[in-house]
């Protein structure tokens, strides 16, 4: 008494593997992979960044003249967006190194967790930043 067993079919999952180079644009990065990228790359351009971040400063406090000029460069709408784009590094370097602090204390480390933390560190560095940049363009 032999039945034929009916086989379901089963449905097709994605494969996750090591991708070349050339499937990048398919690949879908989960938010805690764009938050270490973020990080690193925040990082990086305010390492970069920081001797001329340093001048610009060491100009500006040797005298009132130089304090007007560097004051009257900022009004320039390309620097506006030039200095957003550094604030945004800040808030979201920051927002991640706490987040990475939080992880070596063993808090968040879990999948679900982890991935909350993450849109959190997102969500908080953009919004930080927009308030920074309303102020910034003179709405309050």
């Amino acid at each position: 008494m032999s039945e034929a067993v009916k086989e379901v079919p089963k449905k097709e999952r994605p494969e996750f593997r090591n991708i070349h180079i050339t499937e990048l644009p398919n690949y879908r990065l989960p938010p805690q992979g764009w938050v270490s990228i973020l990080h690193r790359i925040s990082g990086a351009g305010l390492f970069l960044l920081m001797p001329f971040l340093l001048f610009l400063f060491d100009n500006s406090v040797k005298s009132e003249m130089t304090f007007a000029y560097f004051k009257g460069i900022l009004g320039n709408p390309l620097v506006k967006l030039i200095l957003l784009g550094l604030i945004w590094a800040y808030m979201q370097h920051f927002c991640a190194g706490v987040r990475h602090l939080f992880m070596d204390l063993h808090m968040g480390i879990e999948k679900d967790s982890s991935r909350q933390s993450a849109i959190v560190v997102l969500a908080v560095s953009l919004f930080l930043t927009a308030l920074a940049g309303l102020k910034l363009f003179g709405v309050f």
